[in-house]
């Protein structure tokens, strides 16, 4: 028997994602053994209802062919994203036919998430005590709501065992061919990346994608030293002087930049430098060391540490990934 994935497919679901699991593991198989080409897994899709028509978060609906008893079947269970969770993403609780779905599913059974269908994970309490992760722009939310769950909001998937769970949207695909890896080995993983037209791997995590803007100017009261920063970031900037511009002490203006940034001043320096080399990477054919003279890292050594650590991929893995166009290539 085929390793069988059951797909839940609530109202309101995302049909980008909803179609991962079945492009990357119904398109799984078998590479350079005498079984060359059989299909190495069943897929189907199901419904927390009898098998009917259910809405997505686009303008059509989709039927689905299969009620909650598919459930019951399952070697693995995934989770796409839906925009109709109501109580499991407004109270952290299942509805009674969310709950009754789920109670047919078999102890031991893997159990995947896409995006935010780790809320629905994480509700029926298959999250408790684990690490996790979901789109970084729900990261915050899901964490106040889930408090016993360890949520890592920088990270493309977390794989821990028997749960696995994803960043957003199509974070689903590298967490999708993640589990054919782990089942099946790299050259079939490779095989199914490469008909798919994605990357087998991608280096990195969402931390890449989010932007972090400054607090309103109006509500800070650092705001004239956070000014003068930004204006001089490519040259050496010390705390004394950052100071000196709201005429505080170091310590006054250290508490009270802790107090509206919530981090240090230093701290708050290197997130805008890195920002700043983003938007070279971006934008510009700088040179990498030019990049960080420009950015205020002095080295290209020491910009390629400060983008790893902040981004989770060097200078120029960022700059692949996101250089805009340059005009008249």
């Amino acid at each position: 028997m085929r390793h069988r994935i059951v797909v839940l497919a609530l109202d309101g679901v995302i049909p980008f994602e909803l179609g991962i699991p079945q492009r990357i593991f119904g398109g799984a198989r078998n590479v350079g053994t005498s079984v060359t080409g059989e299909a190495l897994y069943d897929v189907v899709t199901c419904s927390v209802r009898p098998p009917g028509r259910i809405r997505t978060d686009a303008d059509f609906s989709i039927v689905v062919g299969h009620g909650p008893e598919a459930l019951a079947t399952a070697d693995t269970v995934v989770v796409p994203a839906s925009y109709e969770l109501g109580p499991v993403h407004e109270e952290g609780r299942l509805t009674g036919e969310l709950a009754a779905a789920l109670a047919h599913i078999r102890p031991g059974t893997r159990m995947v998430s896409i995006c935010t269908g780790g809320y629905v994970l994480a509700a029926a309490g298959y999250l408790d005590g684990r690490p996790a992760t979901t789109h970084w722009a729900s990261a915050d939310h899901f964490q106040r709501l889930f408090p016993e769950v360890r949520v890592d909001p920088d990270v493309l998937f977390v794989d821990d065992g028997d749960v696995l769970t994803s960043a957003g949207v199509a974070a689903g695909i590298d967490l999708c061919l993640h589990i054919v890896r782990r089942d099946h080995g790299t050259a079939v993983a490779n095989d199914v990346a490469r008909r798919t037209v994605v990357p087998p791997h991608r280096d990195g995590g969402q931390a890449q994608f989010i932007r972090r803007p400054l607090p309103e100017a109006g509500l800070a009261t650092t705001t004239a030293a956070r000014a003068w920063a930004l204006g001089r970031l490519e040259q050496p900037i010390l705390l004394r002087d950052m100071a000196d511009r709201e005429s505080m002490s170091v310590r006054t203006f250290t508490r009270r930049f802790r107090e509206e940034a919530g981090i240090s001043p230093g701290q708050w320096l290197v997130q805008q430098r890195v920002e700043r080399a983003r938007q070279l990477l971006e934008s510009t054919d700088l040179s990498i060391d030019q990049v960080a003279r420009d950015a205020g890292f002095g080295t290209a050594t020491s910009l390629r540490q400060h983008v790893q650590a902040a981004l989770g991929v060097s200078p120029t893995v960022y700059r692949r990934t996101f250089r805009s166009a340059v005009a008249g290539r």
